[in-house]
């Protein structure tokens, strides 16, 4: 299932050829044949139910997720929301969220704060144990840097952090993914921008139907895209057991479909997390339905620490089950909003 998964919905977006038999809906042989969904649910979708559905993968580290929800508004109106952060932070499980400037300034970070227990464990970190995402080289500074004896010590490590970030985000304006370095706070080291290119690598159709998109995710900022636009954000969202700290890039495009014209897509490609992902990729895709109505279909694909073994394989149930929820949950939320 997963390896086509996105290279068929990538297809699907980009000629938006109706996938019918007789009497079926546009889409509903892709949402049986590649997605897996049952009539029950089809029907649900149909009728403006959000779907959301975990998907095999080759790894227990990688998950996959698609979602779907029929919407009565213009792609157009989907965009205005999802790259209009005020609004998104309405959206379930967001706890703040922040647009950086360009180019981008340490005053962009107001809020990017640690929770008490990641404090805790900051002071506990060693290289391949410790329960933040970081570098080797950052945990040295925080064990360093920091004077944990001290009453302001929070704030010194939370001023830290978003120095920290702002460094991180220049150096990836400047040298792309080769400049997100590896983290160490597992026995393994996770070199990010090859788990990047691997994660990314699922998607099989992405070098001969969509090169510059392809390119334009690995290869930034050496690389263009025409008829697109982006910015670098960071968040605050609850998705797990805890709150999470992410830095993200996010790319809208028009792709052009040989039927139907223009498809709009989204792109987030996570440039950092605090916890659970190690790498991910988010892509939206408003597929037209009617005149007024229009499919957001979501491929989802993220690489996340703790999920092998046998305690893995229960905290892998426990990340599946939320990334399955929330999706479907954020998918609601969508469809309210752009149905006012």
């Amino acid at each position: 299932m997963l390896r086509p998964f996105i290279a068929v919905l990538l297809t699907v977006a980009l000629s938006a050829v109706p996938l019918r038999t007789q009497g079926e809906a546009p889409l509903d042989s892709f949402f049986r044949q590649n997605i897996g969904l049952k009539d029950a649910e089809i029907g649900e979708l149909n009728q403006g139910r959000a779907i959301a559905k975990i998907l095999d993968s080759p790894t227990p580290a990688e998950v996959f997720v698609f979602g779907a929800v029929l919407i009565k508004a213009q792609p157009a109106a989907f965009l205005r929301l999802a790259t209009n952060l005020d609004k998104l932070k309405t959206l379930p499980g967001y706890l703040a969220i922040q647009q950086f400037s360009n180019p981008p300034a340490l005053a962009d970070l107001a809020g990017f704060d640690l929770d008490a227990d990641d404090m805790k464990a900051l002071k506990e970190c060693e290289t391949g144990d410790c329960d933040v995402q970081l570098p080797e080289s950052t945990m040295e500074q925080f064990r360093k840097t920091i004077d944990w004896s001290r009453p302001d010590a929070n704030a010194q490590a939370n001023n830290l952090a978003k120095n920290m970030a702002l460094r991180a985000v220049t150096a990836y304006q400047q040298g792309g993914n080769v400049a997100l370095g590896t983290y160490r706070d597992k026995k393994e080291p996770t070199q990010v921008s090859e788990q990047f290119r691997k994660l990314l690598s699922r998607s099989t159709v992405l070098p001969t139907e969509l090169p510059q998109l392809n390119a334009y995710l690995l290869n930034y900022p050496n690389a263009s895209l025409p008829e697109s636009s982006s910015v670098l954000y960071w968040e605050k969202i609850k998705f797990g057991l805890k709150p999470t700290l992410r830095i993200n890039h996010q790319i809208t495009a028009r792709l052009n479909s040989q039927r139907n014209g223009p498809i709009d897509v989204l792109a987030i490609k996570q440039l950092y997390a605090s916890h659970y992902f190690q790498t991910a990729i988010d892509m939206y895709f408003c597929v037209p339905h009617s005149a007024d109505t229009f499919y957001l279909i979501t491929a989802k694909g993220s690489t996340q620490a703790g999920l092998t073994g046998v305690r893995g394989s229960i905290m892998r149930k426990i990340a599946v089950d939320k990334t399955r929820s929330s999706l479907q949950k954020s998918l609601e939320a969508i469809k309210v909003q752009l149905e006012k």
